[in-house]
């Protein structure tokens, strides 16, 4: 799983695996690490091309009830 920095206020980094449909948000302030499951590729790619990443996974992301696990101390740097 790749960690992509992102420009956003509240969140650092995502990484996504496709083959296995798990998406990463590492949170800026607090540095924790949330994981969530059976997330389409479209669902990343629409989340990635958000002009506000925050504001997407508030609005849209959490509303679809992915499941997820969680928190996770920050992540290590690769």
């Amino acid at each position: 799983m790749k960690w992509v920095e992102v420009d956003s206020t509240s969140i650092a980094a995502i990484a996504y695996d496709r083959s296995k449909r798990e998406l990463g948000i590492e949170f800026r302030q607090s540095g924790r690490v949330y994981f969530y499951f059976e997330v389409p590729p479209e669902e990343h790619e629409a989340f990635m091309s958000a002009d506000s990443k925050g504001g997407y996974l508030n609005r849209v992301f959490k509303a679809r009830g992915y499941r997820y696990s969680g928190p996770y101390a920050r992540r290590r740097a690769a």
